[in-house]
């Protein structure tokens, strides 16, 4: 077993690092206020070739592990920034690395991996479902040379910062499959050339995070954008979830780490009834903990993206990194918050700010309770409770 970070990742955190330099806490302070998208930050990422990492070296990208891309998020996160506003570009690709076409991968990836294309739309929950993907309305009505499809979305963020989006529709009714997870299927949309057919309602959130609703009216496309076999849309989903959950986890961790080391130097320096508060058990200790809990998080997560890269079944441990990943970088921001008082809701210090954007990792991309019904059935073979 190895608990060493590689020569590679510590260098990759290290250029991150730098990076992120270029954009400190005042300009995603703006951003937040402004509720603007961050398009210098994900440009100079692009750039750099950060958004590509995962995307083999014969389409133009780097041909890196998930590990590596977890190393890549998590130092943005842990020198302040919300790499949330580019995390998708990573992930989404996925299902159509894995399972597209030799022409749909020729067409979209060397695109994304030089910036030339952004795929982070992920239209998958809808209104009535809920986290019960398999019974989406969405529906695809297979016509001559493809398909027509309408229905609507929920919670698509930064559908309006892409140029395509990945769609998950039913082409066969829910009442007429043999299994429940059969009948859907995956499509790449072109936003631009889908026109109308497709509106964006931007749904207003506590947090900087670019989200919407989209509708779906008659909107055509061809069946050579249909990733993979019909009907296996929800096998190829998983493609990108498991990468998606880890890539997330890993900005829980980076998150965590800001926390607690603005805690701690601030517990240092802030002297209050002549001393530092810091040297009060009821403030070192809630900061102690949090290291402690974020560390053995941050072991499920290397774990679980160990096992990805080895091409190993996953599924458990990365839910498990994710659900504790979260819970640590939660922990470690309330730590913070009861540290800086008063000051912990002045928007100049970024624990507000922070605080809110690691929030919302316990209810997205998947809630925790339905982590924990998860490895209740499936991990600890107990009654199905869902």
């Amino acid at each position: 077993m190895q608990f060493a970070y590689s020569d590679t990742q510590l260098e990759i955190r290290e250029a991150v690092r730098g990076l992120c330099a270029r954009f400190p806490a005042d300009y995603w302070r703006r951003c937040d206020a402004q509720q603007a998208y961050p398009d210098e930050f994900v440009q100079a990422m692009t750039e750099a070739g950060w958004l590509a990492a995962l995307i083999p070296e014969a389409y133009g990208g780097s041909g890196l592990g998930l590990l590596d891309a977890c190393v890549i998020l998590q130092e943005i996160n842990a020198q302040g920034g919300n790499a949330a506003a580019c995390h998708a570009q990573m992930y989404t690709m996925a299902s159509v690395l894995q399972h597209g076409s030799q022409r749909q991968k020729e067409a979209i990836l060397p695109r994304i991996a030089d910036g030339s294309l952004r795929l982070q739309a992920f239209g998958v929950t809808e209104p009535t479902a809920g986290s019960n993907t398999l019974r989406i309305k969405t529906f695809a009505k297979k016509v001559n040379g493809g398909y027509v499809i309408n229905g609507q979305k929920i919670w698509t963020s930064r559908f309006r910062q892409s140029d395509y989006y990945l769609l998950l529709a039913r082409t066969t009714p829910y009442e007429e499959v043999q299994k429940k997870t059969e009948g859907l299927s995956l499509f790449l949309v072109d936003i631009a050339k889908a026109g109308k057919a497709l509106q964006a309602r931007t749904i207003d959130t506590m947090l900087n995070h670019h989200t919407n609703e989209v509708f779906i009216e008659d909107l055509e496309v061809e069946e050579e954008w249909r990733v993979g076999e019909e009907g296996k849309g929800f096998q190829y989903l998983l493609s990108s979830l498991n990468a998606e959950r880890l890539l997330v986890a890993s900005e829980c961790v980076g998150d965590g780490k800001w926390f607690i080391d603005k805690s701690r130097r601030y517990a240092t320096e802030r002297v209050v009834f002549d001393k530092p508060i810091g040297a009060n058990q009821g403030v070192a200790f809630p900061i102690a903990k949090a290291h402690m809990n974020l560390a053995a998080a941050e072991l499920m997560r290397n774990k679980a993206a160990s096992f990805f890269d080895a091409v190993k079944p996953c599924g458990p441990e990365a839910n498990m990194a994710k659900y504790l990943c979260s819970e640590a970088s939660w922990e470690a921001a309330e730590a913070a918050m009861v540290t800086f008082g008063g000051f912990g809701v002045a928007t100049e210090y970024d624990i507000e700010r922070k605080w809110k954007e690691t929030r919302l990792f316990r209810t997205a991309p998947i809630s925790n309770n339905l982590v924990l019904a998860y490895v209740a059935q499936h991990v600890l073979d107990m009654p199905r409770s869902y």
